[in-house]
């Protein structure tokens, strides 16, 4: 029997174990003592092959009967039945649920729009002189085509078909090259727009835009710990990650951009300007189109600039009150109106009234008057708008120095920029940037509240469908297969929504929550003792099960003593979605180790994918301590953009 076998098994004999020490004997189980028997036997059903959501619901129906029946055996069928209903019914008009299908059809048209394979070479080529060059691409690649698409399988399963043959064939170790494309690909599982914060969100009622807004930072945190661990291995053990030889870091340049190299330098921005003054060649036109490529960089950058101190320098709006009445003070003027017209009038030309109106001098009475309209209103304007450009606030110093960084950063990097970078930017252009408007389409719309996730997902699918025809591959077969995934997928994820939460009221309804928290609370923990305990836990529950059984089945249980131990519910849900990586990262279940070798060469064998996957799941506990210990790597932004 294998290695994997007896593990399962063996986790399997000590969930039994444990659930018969924890049980009493017949004669005084309780309902409390039952919900916990429910517990114990899901996982072990789930661990024998049994369908998740089904199997859920199955049980949750079958021990919610036990409940009604002990209580009113007449009317146990009736109340079962209108549980089911009523759960099944709550889930339907879940309206965060709305943009699951939405990010899932985006995934697929984009991993379908052949992005990917145009990304992770230009990545290549770009970072050709880093130190594991290859998998420092792949994992950036990753990164990137995870917050694109948000689908492990499918990010782990395209880089095990792209990066996995080239970091073999350049010499790499295949434990790295297995554990940087599995670790990879799960970073999906934290990166908005994720799937599993979507269900989070929606299991313990956090809202889904925060939730993106705080897991933007830790997904760059723990991309940016696998990025140095990858380049320290490649300069303490050059063998595990070779260097590039110079064939593969060269670049061919089109014809003409080969001549003007000839003829001027290597140097792209002068050679380039030269080639455009230049008579007589019939590559003016194309030289002037590659110098406006070129002065891209400088153009975006002198833009962000001028935005930024557009912003910073602008006048402090000053909201007029003219015309504005005290509350109640047209009320009382409209009474003194009507007492005065119920008065007697005055007598007109009275030595009194003429003394006055002599008395009365000119400034006074010019006050007294009506304003005058202004002569011309285009005048007026004017006098206005030079007032705001007068009134406009004086530039920080921290601007004069961004001003000062970005002119050297520009200098620099034009001094050094050739005509191989040239080309290696044009390849970027084609696949990076496309994916990066995509994804600043629909993380910056949920971020900045423009609009909610469902329509920003819209936007998402939106954008997927149109970049497939960019790029000519939105045929009917790729049309049909990716809502057909969609569906697969959407399907899944509703009918385990709707298994949970029947299993989670029965286990309500056995006394089962009621007595976990009673156990837990009996310990007297501190706030750090709980959260270290239910991390824990977590981690071990990631080994045999998927991070949605764990969030649907074992969420319901933690979120309720998160106020007991004043916990934010964000914070707890951003912990338990870079713990969860490890669903994907442990044996037995390890979903991404097996995705990776259907697609890898006969000789890579499942028990190196699994040794090259360990030193990745150290990370990221790493970046769990990292997390827990600084909050506001995860609570910063958040807390500056909603609160």
């Amino acid at each position: 029997m294998r290695k994997e076998l007896w593990f399962g098994f063996s986790i399997m004999a000590l969930v039994v174990a444990l659930a018969a020490y924890l049980m009493p004997s017949p004669e005084n189980i309780t309902n409390g003592h039952l919900g916990l028997l429910m517990l114990a036997l899901i996982v072990i059903a789930i661990m024998l092959g049994f369908p998740t959501a089904f199997t859920l619901m199955g049980m949750g129906v079958f021990f919610a009967w036990l409940a009604y029946r002990h209580a009113n055996p007449d009317l146990a069928i009736q109340q079962t039945l209108d549980l089911m209903v009523q759960r099944t019914y709550a889930v339907m008009t879940n309206d965060v649920l709305i943009s699951v299908p939405l990010f899932v059809f985006m995934g697929y048209l984009v991993e379908r729009a052949n992005l990917i394979a145009k990304l992770f070479k230009s990545l290549h080529l770009a970072l050709a002189r880093v130190p594991g060059s290859l998998a420092v691409a792949t994992l950036v690649t990753c990164a990137i085509f995870a917050t694109a698409t948000g689908i492990v399988g499918a990010v782990v399963t395209l880089m095990g078909l792209l990066a996995l043959p080239a970091m073999l064939n350049s010499g790499y170790n295949i434990r790295l090259t297995a554990g940087v494309i599995t670790a990879g690909g799960c970073l999906g599982i934290l990166i908005p727009p994720s799937v599993l914060l979507i269900v989070y969100g929606a299991t313990a009622g956090v809202s889904v835009v925060q939730l993106y807004a705080g897991a933007f930072f830790p997904g760059i945190m723990l991309a940016g710990l696998y990025v140095g661990y990858v380049m320290l291995i490649a300069k303490l053990k050059p063998e595990y990650a070779p260097p590039l030889s110079e064939s593969e870091r060269k670049v061919p340049l089109p014809d003409f951009l080969a001549a003007i190299e000839r003829m001027f330098s290597s140097r792209a921005l002068p050679s380039l300007v030269r080639a455009v003054g230049t008579t007589g060649q019939s590559w003016r036109r194309k030289a002037a189109g590659q110098l406006l490529i070129a002065l891209l960089p400088f153009i975006v950058i002198v833009g962000m600039l001028g935005l930024t101190y557009e912003g910073v320098t602008a006048p402090a709006r000053i909201v007029s009150t003219e015309g504005l009445v005290e509350m109640g003070g047209g009320i009382q003027d409209e009474a003194h109106e009507e007492l005065d017209s119920l008065a007697p009038p005055p007598e007109s030309g009275t030595a009194t009234e003429v003394a006055q109106e002599a008395a009365t001098p000119p400034a006074a009475a010019a006050a007294d008057a009506p304003p005058a309209a202004p002569a011309d209103a285009t005048t007026a304007n004017e006098t206005a708008a030079a007032g705001d450009e007068a009134a406009r606030e004086p530039v920080p110093t921290w601007l004069w120095i961004t001003f000062a960084v970005a002119a050297v950063g520009l200098l620099i990097f034009y001094a050094f920029f050739n005509f191989a970078q040239l080309e290696v930017f044009k390849m970027l252009l084609t696949s990076f940037f496309p994916l990066a408007i995509l994804i600043l389409a629909v993380l910056g719309s949920i971020v900045f509240g423009f609009a909610t996730p469902t329509e920003a997902a819209a936007i998402g699918s939106l954008g997927g469908a149109l970049l497939a025809l960019m790029y000519r591959q939105m045929t009917m077969p790729v049309l049909k297969e990716s809502v057909f995934l969609t569906a697969k997928t959407s399907a899944m994820v509703c009918w385990l929504f709707v298994g949970s939460s029947i299993f989670s009221a029965a286990f309500a309804l056995l006394g089962g929550q009621a007595l976990v928290e009673a156990w837990v609370l009996s310990m007297d923990l501190t706030p750090l003792q709980f959260m270290i305990m239910a991390q824990i836990i977590i981690f071990l529950l990631g080994w045999p099960l998927e991070w949605t059984e764990i969030i649907v089945i074992f969420m319901p249980i933690f979120i309720p003593l998160l106020a007991h131990f004043n916990i934010d519910p964000l914070f707890f849900g951003l912990l338990v979605a870079i713990n969860l990586q490890t669903a994907f990262l442990s044996p037995p279940v390890a979903m991404s180790a097996f995705y990776l070798k259907g697609v890898a060469p006969p000789h890579v064998t499942l028990n190196q994918i699994f040794a090259g996957m360990m030193p990745f799941m150290g990370i990221q506990i790493i970046a769990l301590i990292l997390l827990y210990m600084f909050p506001a790597i995860g609570l910063w932004l958040p807390s500056v953009l909603y609160k």
